[in-house]
């Protein structure tokens, strides 16, 4: 299939749901890069170089100067909170950058103030706010949604858009007739059903507006059968859930090289404390069972007790979030790892990250907006697994396993861009370069 992608030229609008410790890092940071005062660590797509071709071709561009991505200066910022805080407001009280590097862009911050937002406190019991939207019906709320994404794609001159959800992690749900079909979804919708939420709201809006839409935490939001077969249906690009940044991050680097090197795994305990918005959030039990459910869900695919039972087969894994106010956003995660190796001889490793999660979120926030607008750019409609690197429970097709190995996921994803761009794969294979040197004997 040969790819015709659309120019990027124009502005890019980025809409934001939940304007809190993530979405104003990454706005900031944008805004710092723009004026040359910061640069943007972290993101692959401004810093990460791709292979084309042989090694021995040494062709190693930038991915930026590769596929036809957005420019930094021409991306806009807009979203949706329940509390009127501006962004340089919001900023301040999420106390994760420097007073001082706020202030460097201050008036770009101020300028962005909140749209009001859909909000059901049964999905976020802990959370609450005044800038809230009312209407009859869910259908009306998304209606309204759908008028502030025209508003704003009118108002600041954009001729893209995409959304990233940044807001709080919802309540644990299963699933339900509702999620269906797009007629059962949008009946739900006309009869205000209490089991859509918030975030499956502002989904369905995006993709009926044609905005690509990524899941940044680990709702039940656009993978529902009704939203995946809608967004196939509008040819747009969505992809999720839940940002791969802390502990998760140190899971899908170390878990895949003991099972590279067939190492057995007897328990991996795992216990986080952080004290921002979303450690307040995830104080409820209800809200910390949908996060844990994604947390859990990585070792169990990178190591497949199923097809390793003498390694994983009596794996133990437990994981452990406790709210912690006085550590703000800088999250601290222990990982205690029950290893054995030669002869069932025992080992442990002990993992201590101090991190900053809305550091480590903020260029996942600035690649995925790139990239959904590449996809959309390129006609490439639906779950975009290929940015399974970006997530800690990839969206998958029905019945399809996610790949949880950060390094195989890195390679799906580098080899979606050549392939795109027409390129040939990379393989990694490498014997064609002795192969050639017997031949040429």
């Amino acid at each position: 299939m040969e790819y015709q992608i659309k120019s990027a030229e124009g502005k890019l609008g980025v809409l934001i749901p939940g304007l809190g410790a993530v979405a104003t890092t990454f706005i900031a940071g944008v805004e710092a890069i723009k004026k040359g005062i910061a640069q943007p660590v972290g993101s692959l797509t401004q810093m990460s170089n791709i292979r084309l071709g042989k090694r021995t071709e040494n062709r190693y561009p930038l991915i930026k100067d590769f596929v036809p991505l957005a420019n930094l200066n021409d991306i806009v910022f807009g979203g949706w909170d329940v509390y009127e805080d501006n962004v340089y407001e919001a900023a301040v009280n999420a106390q994760v950058l420097e007073r001082h590097q706020l202030d460097a862009v201050k008036a770009e911050l101020e300028a962005i103030k909140p749209m009001k937002a859909v909000f059901d406190r049964e999905f976020v019991k802990n959370l609450d706010g005044n800038n809230i939207k009312k209407a009859k019906t869910k259908y009306d709320l998304a209606f309204e949604l759908m008028e502030d994404i025209r508003s704003f794609k009118e108002k600041n001159n954009c001729s893209r858009l995409v959304m990233v959800w940044c807001a709080s992690t919802e309540k644990y749900i299963d699933h339900c007739e509702v999620y269906d079909t797009i007629d059962n979804f949008e009946a739900g919708l006309h009869n205000d059903d209490p089991r859509i939420s918030p975030s499956m709201i502002y989904a369905y809006a995006a993709i009926k507006m044609g905005v690509p839409f990524a899941n940044g935490a680990p709702n039940l939001t656009c993978d529902i059968p009704a939203l995946v077969e809608l967004a196939k249906v509008m040819e747009v690009p969505i992809a999720g859930k839940d940002f791969k940044t802390g502990q998760t991050l140190m899971k899908t680097i170390v878990a895949p090289g003991l099972h590279a090197r067939a190492l057995g795994i007897k328990g991996w305990f795992s216990s986080n404390i952080l004290g921002n918005r979303d450690g307040l959030v995830l104080d409820d039990p209800d809200n910390f069972k949908t996060k844990e459910v994604s947390k859990l869900s990585v070792l169990e695919e990178i190591l497949r007790p199923d097809l390793n039972p003498e390694l994983y087969g009596e794996l133990y894994h437990k994981v452990r979030i406790n709210y912690y106010p006085p550590h703000g956003d800088n999250k601290e995660s222990w990982d205690n790892i029950d290893i054995f190796g030669w002869m069932g001889y025992p080992m442990q490793i002990k993992i201590n990250f101090l991190c900053r999660d809305s550091i480590l979120a903020a260029p996942i926030v600035l690649d995925l907006a790139l990239f959904m607008d590449l996809a959309s750019r390129a006609g490439m409609g639906g779950i975009q697994e290929w940015l399974s690197f970006y997530f800690k429970s990839p969206q998958t097709a029905p019945d399809l396993k996610p790949e949880h190995d950060i390094f195989k996921q890195l390679i799906k994803l580098q080899n979606t861009l050549r392939h795109i761009m027409g390129e040939d794969m990379i393989t990694h294979l490498g014997l064609d370069y002795y192969q050639e040197l017997v031949e040429s004997l």
